[in-house]
């Protein structure tokens, strides 16, 4: 087979190596148009997992890298004049220009045809002159552009500025500086690459850097050419970090980090690699991993499928789950040192972890099984601030304005579809009270409805009849007696989104018979097979206002301990909130002050109608996924509304406000609305934020309590499949906790293998991460 690589760096270069490796017959022509010993940047980062596939597939090029390699256990967070260290870590790093020199010498041992100085032909003429084109030519990939239309590639570029530095500076761990400066909040990212130096990256906001270099950035810098004006200011702002030691430069030049990401990584015979397919932001180490893991994934599915169109497809197959993982770890990494400023109030202990688990691929389980002692110090540091005694994060108690919860678990909001005429029956009583003995500190009901009209389907429940009220005064009286659960009602109104199947009949499908007349703040259905709902009028916002009241008073009475109202999820007030579904000309619509006028109205009838006492919260969709519809920047500003009228706690969900949404699913993927909520809002008004969305492990809940993105997890499905979570949770952490008297025989402590009864296995999740451990290399001086 003829081959064409366009590009000698890593992925190129790596897989004419293992091509030719594994089929000898292979004519592998590598096109660069750089010099041999042309370099950019300075140390590239493996991890464990991807050196032990590099070993694996070419010894000879493991052994030689292995013999560069800098490695080193520990991450030092330099925050506020302290250090603080986690380790553990096993990381491996060495000099580009190094690796780079490595993977020419494999070339020429086994005979590819690397042309340097040699700028690769057009694509096109490649591809019919070779059997298979591999485009590995970088993030600006003159190969993606050539058939940008087959690709379909973005760039997402975000609002930090970085500089590629370089230092003599010999650093004995990966180092995070975070420098407050003159011009604003500075962070450096420093690892060693070998006996001589380390890298050294600046990264700001882009408002510091306006501050800070724009007035001296040089401009229309040549190749080769380094920004010189803007080191020497960096060597002045980070005088104390490097010691007196140098700054290197090589090409170093501010740039703004753009995420690549294509549609498509094949196009008939030529197929994306590397960063010409992808990029992750550099703060996860990726670039190269992610480049390299490429070049093995294809060779091998060359060597293994009979032909190059198969192989292609097995390529691109396999490599674009992990690749998007990644991408997706990487994006709320670079987010979440964008928005660093947010966690300069928190203590060094706690920024720390939260820098730690930014990725959400490392967690507090993960951080243990590394560095015990540090998970420990960071305990002690939250039961002190709290003033309590030690415990997992999710069992330290917390309070929701007055009222006190045992731990900090939710049992989320979920429509059931059971009731009759509005009445919860058995199937409420046995769902929420079984919920309420798994251990939860507050189990909220599913949204109840304060009119018929209101209701979504048929099977909703409501709170507008004095049957409904007794029902419901039932189920509150059993968690209450039997539990040492709160309870909360989740009130409001389907708006636009009513008079639909039931969910397993047809999500949001309208009823073929027997529905009633829909209505919202504007005449724009759901969708094109729903009802267009009434424009409400004044009067009838009067009237729906009073509804809301009515049901309140009937709530207080019922008992429950807390109530929320609901402005998510596209029903009435949530569409009253949202651009796209408010399109009203009067006082009700418009600026977001006037969007926000009717739940804010409702919210204060509710409140004063509500016993002082008891706490109000209110759930809110604090992103549309869609262009035009609220966004963070929105949703900040409503939860802070709200909080201003009295919100004791923001409970953060996201979308179905419009069918058209184009959300972004990952693990915990809805946390970072929560997260920035908390940090500027919650903190300003004392108000609780609850997190939702794809949280599924305890793991993840003490995560995000104890890196202060949330106060409380709302945990949804995960008490479907298993309605004594909570309990679980604890015994596998082997954390003590009261379970029902008459369920103590199943009680179990998993790390002993102690039990009062039968002992089910329930296995322990862990997440993330390698549990190998290095020696930390350090230079001749220092040992």
């Amino acid at each position: 087979m003829r081959i064409s690589v366009l590009g000698g760096g890593p992925a190129g270069l790596y897989f004419a190596v293992l091509a030719k490796q594994l089929n000898p017959a292979h004519e592998i022509t590598v096109w660069e148009r750089n010099a041999p010993d042309d370099t950019f940047g300075f140390g590239v980062v493996f991890s464990d997992e991807t050196l032990g596939g590099i070993e694996h597939a070419d010894a000879v090029v493991h052994e030689a890298m292995s013999r560069e390699f800098a490695r080193w256990d520990d991450i030092d967070v330099h925050y506020r004049g302290t250090v603080t260290t986690s380790g553990g870590h096993g990381f491996a790093a060495m000099s580009r220009n190094r690796l780079l020199a490595i993977l020419q010498q494999r070339c020429r041992d086994l005979d590819v045809d690397v042309r340097f100085s040699t700028p690769a032909p057009d694509a096109a003429g490649l591809a019919a002159e070779y059997d298979l084109v591999v485009a590995a030519d970088g993030v600006n990939s003159a190969a993606r552009t050539r058939f940008a239309g087959a690709f379909g590639p973005s760039v997402e570029t975000r609002q930090c500025r970085y500089l590629w530095l370089g230092t003599d500076l010999v650093f004995d761990a990966f180092k995070f500086h975070v420098l407050e400066t003159p011009h604003g909040i500075m962070q450096i990212h420093g690892y060693p690459y070998g006996r001589d130096g380390s890298t050294f990256i600046v990264e700001l906001h882009e408002q510091v850097w306006q501050r800070a270099f724009a007035p001296i950035a040089a401009s229309g810098l040549g190749p080769g050419e380094s920004d010189e004006k803007s080191i020497e200011l960096i060597r002045e702002l980070c005088a104390d970090v490097l010691e007196g030691h140098r700054i290197l430069a090589n090409n170093s030049k501010w740039g703004t980090f753009g995420t690549v990401r294509c549609e498509r990584w094949v196009h008939g015979n030529v197929v994306l690699l590397g960063d010409a397919a992808h990029t992750a932001h550099f703060s996860i180490g990726s670039g190269t991993k992610l480049a390299m893991e490429d070049a093995l994934a294809l060779a091998a599915c060359l060597h293994e499928q009979p032909n190059v169109p198969e192989a292609l497809a097995a390529y691109e197959e396999e490599r674009r789950p992990v690749v998007a993982s990644t991408q997706r770890a990487a994006q709320a990494s670079l987010e979440w040192f964008e928005n660093l400023a947010q966690y300069t109030h928190q203590e060094s202990a706690q920024f720390a972890f939260n820098l730690l688990t930014r990725s959400r691929r490392v967690t507090y389980d993960n951080l243990k099984l590394r560095d015990r002692e540090f998970t420990a110090e960071l305990d002690e540091w939250f039961a002190g601030s709290l003033g309590t005694t030690v415990a997992p994060p999710m069992f330290q108690p917390v309070r929701i304005g007055p009222l006190e919860l045992a731990n900090r678990v939710v049992v989320s909001p979920m429509d059931m579809y059971s009731a009759v005429d509005g009445v919860p029956g058995e199937f409420h009583l046995v769902h929420l009270g079984g919920k309420a003995l798994g251990g939860a500190g507050l189990v909220m009901t599913e949204m109840i409805c304060v009119s018929g009209q209101g209701r979504i389907t048929p099977g909703c429940p409501g709170l507008y009849t004095a049957e409904q009220e007794r029902a419901w005064q039932r189920i509150v009286d059993f968690v209450h007696r039997e539990t040492p659960a709160k309870i909360g009602l989740q009130l409001g109104h389907s708006g636009r989104k009513g008079a639909t199947k039931l969910m397993w009949e047809g999500m949001d499908d309208p009823l073929p018979e027997g529905g009633w007349e829909v209505c919202g703040p504007s005449p724009l259905p759901y969708s094109p097979k729903n009802q267009t709902p009434r424009e409400l009028s004044i009067v009838e916002l009067s009237e729906i206002r009073e509804q809301f009241a009515s049901a309140t008073r009937a709530a207080a009475r019922a008992g429950f301990d807390l109530l929320e109202l609901h402005c998510a999820h596209g029903y009435l007030l949530s569409s009253f909130l949202s651009p796209l579904t408010n399109h009203r000309t009067d006082e009700y619509g418009g600026s977001p002050e006037n969007r926000q006028r009717f739940p804010l109205e409702v919210f204060d009838a509710m409140r004063a109608a509500w016993p002082a006492q008891r706490p109000m919260t209110v759930r809110i969709s604090a992103t549309d996924w869609f262009p035009g519809g609220n966004d963070a920047d929105e949703a900040v500003a409503i939860a802070q509304a709200f909080a201003e009228h009295g919100a004791a706690a923001i409970d953060v969900s996201t979308g179905q406000v419009v069918s058209e949404e184009r959300p972004e699913f990952g693990r915990s993927y809805q946390t970072p609305y929560a997260d920035r909520i908390r940090n500027e809002v919650g903190r300003r008004y004392g108000t609780a934020v609850i997190a939702v969305g794809a949280i599924s492990s305890y793991d993840d809940v003490n995560s995000l309590i104890l890196a202060g993105r949330a106060d409380l997890c709302a945990i949804g499905r995960s008490h479907l499949y298993d309605p004594q979570w909570t309990l679980h949770a604890a015994a596998e952490q082997d954390y003590p906790v009261a379970w029902p008297l008459p369920w103590a025989a199943g009680k179990r402590k998993p790390q002993t293998g102690r039990t009062d009864g039968p002992q089910p296995r329930l296995d322990l999740v862990r997440t993330g991460g390698h549990q190998t451990a290095h020696a930390r290399w350090r230079p001749e001086s220092a040992r």
